[in-house]
């Protein structure tokens, strides 16, 4: 019965596929748990399952048995209707919902399920046997699932990767679609055209028959058919370039909108057809397209111009194109009259039809819009073209000029100076470039209120560390460049100018000039010297004044004729040769020179070595150069020789030098060069007392690493007093009475703000003023007569050195406007410092040789300047020529250069009709170059 049973279900095993084969068993107690494998049972409405196959499915808490041969139809049958277990033959296949990630229909692939049908019972072996079937489509089904799973999640993320990469497509898609619609339109309007002239065709040939109909004279209508016949060819072909030049212009016309609208999706195009990935970081095209036309517009000049120009021929021909294809006109009429609109807005107003108004219309605003920009562009060629002219960028074209490189405060009285300088001649051109604005320059130089008698001054702004500002000012050309100081510290300004002579040695034309360089410190002199080699003249401003002011104090109204000697209005330095006076001793020399006096030789043999004040027996070679003091370089020449008379008159030694007390009044960064010129001029036992803000024991280190030992100083001795000049109660702790002179020097923190300066130098010198009227009736008087004792007899300084019943008070003064307050306040002597410098610059500048007699003068050692009194070269009312006295002064080594007539206030150097005799006093006094010794 059981073999029977198999062999009628034998079909229905035949119908199934063939099962796959497995490469791993599953054991018996294999259990399939969790949702992997979701069976939902739906709510069907047949009665009967259309399948009889019946799967036994336990849940996580019951197991299968271990040995089913012992199981019973009946407990199996229980065992289905139970709550743990569900009847197969109940399901049908549509009962079954597999995973959505297994795709569709996966089960339908493994076993096929049918449903018999005429049911049968089944037999325990039949039962066993299709469990074992079932058991093996799940065990297939779950390696499925793992391969699929690892496979559906790959697939996920290479369809989410498409998906973020495909959403710019989408918008790309928009460019295709409005090309395809573009496309669609224009053909459309062709074939449009082309029905249209067909119809015209036939309606031509239509008339052309009644005309032929109507008698026509044959001659007559075969030269009018001809003339149409060709008419309506050339009019076909006509038709088509106008149609082509339509579709031109409107294709042309839409382009560039187009492409301005989805530029930036062009890289984005290109990349999805490489398959590259797009790089985040780029830029997009139309950034760097606008980065590209700016920087263009930014290095070539021209480019504006340009662009402006192919606009103007693309308006031209595309208007052209645009007024062919709507008129019957020519092409090349179309073009002259696009040309007329876009030249003259108003050539439109005659046209006739929509279209044509409608282009020409276009055209002339166009044109508008570029006469506009033409107009814009060369209002700002124009506008940048003054701007450039009144910045001072514009090229300087002179030669021989004056080169003033850098601004300060003393600026305004080297313009002075070089403007009196250049009178003789008929004015010059003297050219400041500075780190400024040109009209500020040009204001601040207007405010000075000077004549300029003649000379020109052109001002560049631009800054003499450029090359090629340098060449804008014609540096190559120049017969003199002037570096100033700048306002800054010493050391800073040192540095500056070094800076502004190595640019100028790196010019590659040389330089025709001498560079005259300003100093602030001494000791960067050597460095500056080193840089620029022969060239270079350097004038250190304050060493020429801290020894200016030294000389002026011990002797007082020296500042005067310094003023006079270095400024170009009165008596300066001159060196030329005089070729006639070869052979001639310098004692016959001296009284050669009507309207000059001499005071040394260049020698042409010693490499033009100059000696100033030489021995009276040197003899005049040939080369060799003269050295005078006259009023301009053409206003002496050597005469003959005058008579002049020899009168012996007795030498009278020098009166012995007796020790001094001096104040300094504030602290210079170059106070240890003072003291050391004070050590070479005064007598032993002098003391030297020091009022400033300096604590005393870093007084002594500055003044150590200055170069100065204390401990060496033979004739000075170092009183140092703290304190701070402007406050009353610190100068009221100092003796005032018992100075033989004061100084009060522009402090080292104030000197770069010269008002405020001033203003401090002003209220010390009116405070000590105020004190020493005070003390008068106490005043120590033994200084004075110690100092008066070598010049009783002179009544001017007498008057200088008691200066009102007070001491010598030398002030340094940094701006000249400042001139007027203090000879209101009848000071006793006063220094300009700034005009003093601006007056050595300018003469160094006019004749770098000079700087050697400069820095000699100026020295502590060799010739100096002198105030002399009469009686060493002459007696009371005796009646003597200038040329005579000048014959006694070499008998004591000196060059008399000048005098002081007892009631003038101002002394006279290089005194006019020098052979005239006239009557003298002993109250005079002379101004004499001495050898110091």
């Amino acid at each position: 019965m059981q073999k029977s049973d198999n062999t009628k279900a034998s079909p229905v095993a035949a119908e199934r596929p063939p099962r796959q084969k497995r490469t791993k068993t599953i054991p018996q107690d294999t259990h399939f748990h969790g949702p992997l494998f979701p069976a939902v049972r739906r709510n069907s409405t047949a009665k009967k399952p259309p399948s009889d196959l019946r799967v036994f499915i336990e849940s996580e808490s019951s197991s299968l048995p271990s040995n089913r041969g012992n199981a019973t139809p009946s407990s199996r049958s229980s065992s289905s209707n139970g709550s743990t277990g569900f009847n197969v033959n109940s399901f049908g296949e549509r009962d079954w919902m597999y995973p959505s990630f297994l795709g569709p229909h996966m089960g339908r692939s493994g076993v096929k399920v049918k449903g018999n049908k005429a049911q049968k019972p089944l037999t325990i072996s039949e039962e066993l046997k299709k469990e074992e079937e079932v058991t093996e489509v799940v065990a297939v089904s779950q390696t499925r699932t793992q391969t699929q799973s690892t496979s559906v999640s790959q697939t996920r993320t290479q369809i989410q990767a498409q998906s973020s990469a495909r959403t710019p497509g989408v918008k790309n898609s928009l460019v295709y679609y409005l090309l395809i619609f573009s496309c669609v339109f224009f053909a459309s309007y062709v074939i449009y055209l082309q029905d249209r002239n067909v119809k015209l065709e036939d309606e031509n040939s239509k008339l052309r028959r009644a005309c032929s109909i109507k008698g026509i004279v044959e001659n007559e209508s075969t030269r009018v058919l001809q003339l149409e016949q060709s008419n309506s060819t050339s009019n076909f072909g006509n038709a088509d370039s106008r149609v082509i030049a339509l579709y031109t212009v409107v294709v042309t016309l839409s382009v560039p909108f187009v492409l301005y609208k989805y530029l930036d999706y062009l890289p984005q195009i290109k990349n999805f057809s490489k398959r590259t990935k797009i790089k985040k970081e780029e830029a997009p095209l139309k950034k760097r397209i606008a980065y590209r036309v700016d920087v263009c517009f930014s290095v070539y000049p021209y480019a504006k111009l340009l662009a402006l120009l192919f606009a103007t021929i693309y308006l031209i021909i595309f208007g052209g194109l645009a007024l062919y294809a709507v008129s019957d006109s020519s092409f090349a009429e179309a073009l002259w009259l696009s040309w007329s609109f876009v030249a003259d807005s108003g050539n439109h107003a005659d046209r006739v039809g929509i279209g044509p108004r409608i282009v020409s219309v276009s055209i002339s605003s166009g044109g508008m819009l570029i006469f506009a920009m033409m107009l814009g562009l060369v209002s700002d060629a124009i506008s940048e073209k003054v701007d450039s002219l009144r910045k001072g960028k514009s090229e300087v074209i002179e030669k021989n000029h004056i080169l003033i490189l850098g601004w300060s405060d003393k600026l305004g009285s080297l313009l002075k100076q070089l403007a009196v300088a250049n009178m003789s001649v008929g004015g010059g051109v003297i050219v400041v470039l500075a780190e400024r604005d040109k009209e500020e320059m040009e204001m601040d130089i207007a405010k000075l209120e000077f004549d300029l008698m003649g000379t020109s001054v052109i001002c560049r702004s631009g800054s003499p560390l450029i090359l090629a500002d340098l060449k804008k000012v014609s540096v190559s050309k120049a017969r003199a460049i002037i570096v100033l100081a700048s306002d800054e510290n010493a050391d800073q300004s040192d540095a500056h100018a070094l800076r502004v002579v190595l640019s100028l040695t790196g010019v590659k034309e040389g330089l025709r000039g001498h560079v005259v360089v300003e100093m602030s410190d001494v000791d960067n002199e050597p460095l500056v010297k080193l840089v620029g080699g022969e060239l270079i003249e350097t004038v250190v401003a304050h060493d020429v004044i801290g020894r200016l002011m030294i000389q002026c104090a011990l002797q007082p109204g020296l500042a005067q004729i310094w003023e006079d000697i270095l400024g170009f209005e009165n008596a300066e330095f001159y060196i030329k040769r005089w070729p006639q006076l070869d052979g001639l001793r310098f004692e016959e020399v001296l009284i050669s020179f009507p309207d000059a006096v001499p005071c040394g030789i260049k020698v042409a043999a010693d490499n033009g070595k100059i000696i100033l004040n030489p021995d009276d027996n040197y003899v005049l070679k040939e080369g060799d150069e003269i050295l005078v003091i006259a009023e301009d370089d053409d206003t002496y020449a050597p005469g003959s020789l005058p008579e002049v008379r020899r009168h012996f008159f007795p030498k009278i030694p020098d009166p012995p030098k007796y020790p001094e007390k001096i104040l300094f009044c504030g602290w210079r960064r170059d106070i240890d060069d003072m003291i050391m010129v004070l050590e070479a001029f005064l007598a032993p036992g002098s003391e030297l007392w020091m009022l400033n803000e300096v604590p005393e024991k870093e007084r002594e280190k500055k003044l150590n690493d200055g170069g100065l030992d204390i401990s060496r100083l033979e004739n000075l001795k170092l009183v140092h007093r703290e304190g701070n000049a402007v406050i009353r109660r610190h100068l009221e702790n100092l003796p005032l009475e018992t100075f033989d002179s004061i100084l009060i020097l522009a402090d080292e923190s104030l000197e770069d703000s010269i008002v405020h300066s001033d203003s401090r130098s002003l209220a010390t010198l009116l405070l000590i003023r105020d004190i020493q009227s005070k003390r008068l009736p106490y005043r120590d008087t033994k200084s004075t007569s110690l100092r008066q004792s070598g010049f009783s007899h002179s009544s001017w300084i007498r008057e200088m050195q008691q200066a009102s019943d007070k001491s010598i008070i030398i002030s340094e003064i940094l701006d000249s406007r400042t001139r007027n307050l203090v000879s209101v306040s009848r000071i006793s002597d006063y220094v300009l410092s700034n005009e003093l410098v601006s007056m050595a610059l300018a003469m160094v500048a006019e004749d770098k040789q000079i700087n050697r007699v400069l820095e000699e003068l100026f020295a502590e050692e060799g010739n100096e300047m002198c105030i002399k009194p009469a009686e060493f070269y002459l007696f009371d009312q005796e009646e003597l020529s200038f040329y005579e006295i000048m014959i006694r002064g070499r008998q004591r080594q000196e060059i008399v250069i000048g005098y002081r007539l007892a009631n003038s206030e101002y002394a006279i150097i290089n005194p006019s009709q020098k052979s005239d005799p006239r009557k003298w006093s002993l109250d005079d006094v002379f101004v004499v170059i001495s050898s110091g010794d």
